[in-house]
């Protein structure tokens, strides 16, 4: 028996921000998929291994970093190009969700995406499109993962349909960025959604993103998390554990706080804190040495 084979395991599972969707995390290494077709958009990314699959009258074979897309309604079929077989991470993305987002990218109506037969090999979009999935499976941080899916899925759209949408102008709204910020910033312990914030805008989550991150630098949920660094700072310097401070910022636990404000300061919150109480230390016991300065005098010379 190879012991470097996968096995055959599959998780299916869904998400609310992406409704009617599914999504698939699995590994084969000696199932075959029987012709068959999605009523949605396929979009898998082989994680290691690979896949070989008859895609319209051609057969494929798809390696570790290549996005084998299917066309909604298009028969497939789908086994080991390996002997260890295939990894990958799969979304179902329904019509009417990528068909919106591809006329949210131009500002007008688009007919339905259509993607080429042959395998998309496009690493930065590999990257993306696991990052989203990644953040939509753990369900941890809802604004990042529905950013990155939108990011993905319109990058998709943009470099690879085979009719790419345009992107509309955008113009700048301070009122707007001002608005979303507010959103983001009152509450930094609720959950707040790409859909929600660009709700209260009246813009569409594409261009919502687009207009916060040109404005500000920054994505909406990076923002958000600095923001939650700054507020956190006074209870650290306050001496406050580092795990009390980042459940009453908002951060999912404490190696998530950590991550960030090590980004922020280079290093982890504890040392920073420990470092701040040091000084205060010192601030508190230092005392000046109770004796003149001796300055050297200075005579004027006379001729």
């Amino acid at each position: 028996m190879n012991a470097a084979r996968f096995r055959n395991a599959a998780h299916y599972w869904r998400s609310s921000l992406v409704p009617d969707a599914d999504m698939v995390t699995a590994e084969y290494y000696d199932h075959e998929f029987s012709p068959h077709w999605h009523d949605a958009y396929t979009v898998p990314v082989i994680e290691a291994g690979a896949e070989c699959y008859d895609y319209r009258g051609a057969h494929h074979v798809a390696e570790a970093g290549s996005v084998p897309v299917i066309n909604p309604g298009e028969v497939h079929t789908g086994a080991r190009a390996v002997d260890a077989g295939w990894r990958y991470r799969v979304f179902y993305l329904p019509v009417p969700f990528v068909e919106n987002l591809a006329r949210d990218m131009s500002g007008r109506p688009e007919s339905s995406p259509w993607f080429p037969v042959d395998i998309v090999r496009d690493a930065d979009l590999a990257r993306r499109l696991v990052v989203a999935h990644r953040l939509l499976e753990s369900g941890a941080d809802p604004l990042a993962a529905e950013l990155a899916l939108v990011d993905a899925v319109t990058t998709l759209l943009g470099r690879h349909a085979l009719a790419r949408p345009g992107i509309a102008p955008l113009a700048t709204d301070a009122n707007r960025v001002a608005t979303m910020k507010s959103r983001l910033a009152d509450d930094l312990l609720e959950p707040v959604t790409l859909a929600e914030l660009a709700q209260t805008v009246g813009l569409s989550t594409f261009h919502a993103a687009r207009l916060f991150t040109r404005e500000t630098g920054l994505a909406p949920h990076a923002w958000r998390n600095q923001m939650r660094i700054v507020r956190a700072l006074p209870a650290l310097r306050a001496g406050a554990s580092v795990t009390d401070v980042a459940a009453a910022s908002g951060f999912t636990d404490q190696s998530h706080f950590t991550r960030h404000f090590k980004r922020t300061f280079g290093v982890p919150p504890g040392r920073w804190r420990r470092t701040r109480a040091k000084q205060r230390e010192s601030a508190r016991t230092y005392k000046h040495p109770d004796r003149r300065l001796a300055y050297p005098r200075f005579h004027r010379r006379t001729s």
